[in-house]
């Protein structure tokens, strides 16, 4: 069983790994840098670019974000400038199909005159005159002029990854939505997410003192159950627990309450998009500001849940365990931030069992049932618009017709609010999510579901509740 999609995904795990191992020591990570770097870029071994230096100058950058990153950027996706070194000129450029015609298409067809006719006959672009309009592209009879772009540029679909002055990657972070796609398709690792693992880390340690009275609990994402496929869940909730976490809980309990809460909402505005993806949120408040006000005033499941734990329990400290990068962004909210204090994803979970020595497979088996499968399937593409189709029936609301629109991924949700902001969606109810598929596709998971449907779909069908307003009453009066 693989425990990554690439090798890019695995190099940041190893990382994770080795400065949660010196923060568990209480060691300061770059005092013991060479000893960290020794394990990730063995001198033995052939370097991953053009030297070992700048393998091991690119992990230094790795283990920087790795502990947080620098106050002078706040922002949770970053570029490391010199890992993105290794990627051709984006645009059009004109490949060896070009056959050197007498016909000239291109030049006809472009207007600023960027296309020249080289001593071979063949057509060259001249890229300062450029401007990517494509028009080369269509009119040449042999397909020879291409469009090429970065991973990164394809994986953005927002549009806040350019060429920066030196070749580097750059963003825009009024455009980004920190969906983190960009991180998972760099081939070269350039783009990276901050991590609060050392946080984390000190947390667990304090909060496990005998003389603490500051419990540190686990919430967890329902995609869960598409992951750690090499041990069983309950094996896995066991590894939660011997980290230090007081309380393993299901972030499904917290999408439980929010279909209850959106089908309410939604009766009594008649239109509403939902509030659960974060990156679906910021999306529409960067490109369709019309329709703010038409975003669900409900928490996300993560925070809601870690709302209603720290108005019970203010000691917690309460840690976002899942697939999403957005969700880093999410708990530096204000209003958020007060209820989930730190947010890491599958990769850093990971990372943390293998810095303890936790072996999975030989643990014992935790029993983790709280919530209903209509909280768990929140996770994947859909599963919102069924579980307020059920929260209405239980709320027996009569004479509304619940009309929703699921869209898996960044541009179904552009078309759907497109057509909602002109008026012409038919649909009263838009579930977004950013991540194609859902969070079970989400950028901070180990692997995506289209390898795991399956085990998710089990994970699904094992929750033992039925109805959300019952199972509901039952686990608040436990909690």
């Amino acid at each position: 069983m693989k425990l990554f999609d690439n090798k890019v995904q695995e190099t940041k795990y190893k990382v994770l790994r080795e400065v949660a191992v010196q923060t568990w020591k209480g060691n300061d990570v770059f005092a013991e840098f060479n000893e960290v770097a020794s394990k990730i870029i063995p001198k033995d071994e052939p370097p991953q670019r053009c030297c070992i230096y700048k393998d091991r100058a690119v992990v230094a950058e790795r283990m920087r974000l790795a502990i947080g990153g620098s106050r002078k950027n706040s922002n949770v996706v970053q570029v490391i400038d010199i890992a993105c070194d290794e990627c051709p000129e984006a645009g059009y450029v004109v490949t060896d199909l070009c056959r050197g015609c007498l016909a000239h298409g291109c030049i006809e067809a472009c207007k600023l005159k960027a296309i020249t006719i080289d001593e071979n006959h063949h057509a060259k672009i001249d890229k300062t005159k450029c401007v990517d309009c494509g028009r080369c592209a269509t009119a040449c009879k042999y397909s020879a002029i291409h469009n090429f772009q970065r991973p990164c540029e394809i994986a953005c679909k927002v549009g806040a990854i350019s060429m920066g002055p030196g070749g580097e990657a750059s963003i825009d972070y009024e455009k980004c939505i920190s969906c983190g796609s960009c991180v998972y398709h760099c081939p070269f690792g350039a783009t990276v997410d901050v991590s609060s693992i050392v946080d984390v880390i000190n947390c667990l340690k304090e909060s496990t003192r005998k003389d603490s009275n500051n419990p540190t609990v686990a919430i967890v994402a329902p995609s869960i159950g598409s992951q750690f496929l090499y041990a069983k869940l309950g094996q896995v909730i066991t590894g939660i627990h011997k980290l230090g976490f007081a309380e393993v809980l299901e972030v499904a309990l917290g999408a439980d309450m929010v279909s209850i809460k959106e089908g309410q909402e939604l009766v009594e505005k008649g239109f509403l998009t939902s509030s659960c993806c974060p990156a679906f949120v910021k999306y529409i408040e960067t490109k369709f500001p019309d329709m703010v006000d038409k975003i669900s005033h409900n928490y996300s499941p993560m925070a809601e849940l870690a709302k209603f734990l720290k108005e019970g329990h203010p000691e917690y400290t309460i840690v976002f365990i899942g697939p999403c990068i957005a969700k880093k962004s999410e708990v530096r909210k204000p209003e958020i931030s007060k209820y989930v204090d730190y947010a890491i994803t599958f990769e850093e979970l990971q990372a943390l069992f293998d810095s303890k020595d936790i072996i999975l497979k030989e643990q014992e088996e935790t029993e983790w049932n709280q919530a209903t499968y209509y909280g768990r399937i929140f996770a994947r593409s859909g599963g919102l618009a069924e579980a307020v189709t059920q929260a209405l029936k239980e709320l027996d609301v009569q004479d509304f017709e619940f009309n929703p629109i699921s869209c898996s991924g960044i541009e179904e949700c552009r078309k759907a609010l497109m057509r909602a902001s002109k008026g012409l969606l038919p649909n009263n109810f838009i579930e977004g999510m950013a991540c194609v598929g859902g969070c079970v596709g989400g950028s901070g998971n180990m692997i995506r579901y289209e390898d795991a449907p399956e085990e998710f779909e089990d994970h699904t069908e094992e929750a033992t509740a039925v109805k959300i307003k019952p199972n509901l009453r039952k686990t608040i009066n436990i909690l």
